[in-house]
């Protein structure tokens, strides 16, 4: 059994779920855990796998016929040129998540405050933060107990030091009252009920509901009022809130900064020309 086998094998029993490109790109995914990159993927493609080599591809591709992630199978995921640790308790990161990630970075980079990530999932923001703009305070929240002891380990493994705390973005008390932040940076749970019918199994099927939807499609910004709210207490006088927003709701969410007393409260687009970000200043 060699390489271009096994290839082929991914190719013919992943085609009703993906498209060719994306199945090279899973395979790709699978070979580099194993220590195949894409070069050794060519220049062995003819040579016979050992047992545990095909062991490891075969049992990855019966959870890949199932749906479930790439990710997940492998453990792991690349974001914003660092690796993390995922699980079905955190939500995959996404590239329009780095873009988040950057715009931040680019227009902190000088920052010697405090940083804080609502909803903080893996840690990818918070730790590619840690990362880039080392001279903040990087904080990182999140409801979920599960997904913090990812986020802290994740913090480890990528050598940065950020303050994991347990609790609700919705509860404006979950940090101490008189604690300011100069940035505040969140990717909340924004897709609505409605949209289930739009999105892959894999998704559905595998990652978080809590980090991906809404409870009420009556109450699609219910998040981002839980932001603003917590912004007005602990955002301070010269501050900026950054969010990933629901590209059909970007004058909405914009509309909820404004009506609350924020300023130059700006819409942004992703590589893509969604409406991807807001960006709002206290004054």
């Amino acid at each position: 059994m060699t390489i271009r086998d096994v290839k082929i094998e991914y190719q013919q029993k992943l085609a009703t779920l993906y498209e060719p490109k994306e199945i090279q790109s899973i395979f790709e995914l699978v070979a580099e855990t194993i220590g195949f990159s894409k070069n050794l993927l060519v220049l062995k493609s003819n040579e016979d796998l050992s047992e545990q080599q095909r062991l490891y591809f075969y049992s990855c591709l019966q959870r890949l016929e199932k749906a479930e992630p790439v990710q997940y199978v492998r453990g792991k995921a690349d974001f914003y040129d660092l690796q993390f640790l995922v699980n079905p308790a955190v939500l995959i990161p996404r590239p329009e998540t780095e873009e988040l990630v950057h715009l931040v970075k680019n227009e902190n980079l000088g920052c010697r405050g405090k940083i804080i990530d609502l909803g903080t999932g893996s840690g990818c923001i918070a730790v590619s933060l840690a990362k880039n703009i080392k001279s903040a305070k990087i904080s990182a929240l999140d409801i979920s107990s599960a997904a913090l002891e990812i986020a802290k380990q994740n913090a480890k493994n990528n050598e940065v030091e950020v303050e994991f705390i347990l609790g609700d973005m919705q509860d404006s008390q979950c940090v101490p009252e008189d604690e300011l932040f100069d940035v505040i940076v969140s990717n909340p749970p924004y897709v609505c009920n409605s949209e289930k019918n739009e999105m892959r199994p894999n998704v559905l099927q595998y990652e978080p509901h809590l980090a991906l939807f809404v409870d009420e499609d009556t109450n699609p910004l219910q998040f981002y009022k839980a932001i603003v709210q917590f912004s007005q207490k602990h955002l301070s006088e010269n501050g900026f809130v950054y969010c990933e927003i629901n590209e059909t709701l970007g004058m909405e969410t914009q509309k909820l900064f404004v009506e609350n007393g924020f300023a130059n409260c700006q819409i942004l687009k992703d590589l893509f020309g969604k409406d991807r970000f807001v960006k709002a200043s206290r004054k």
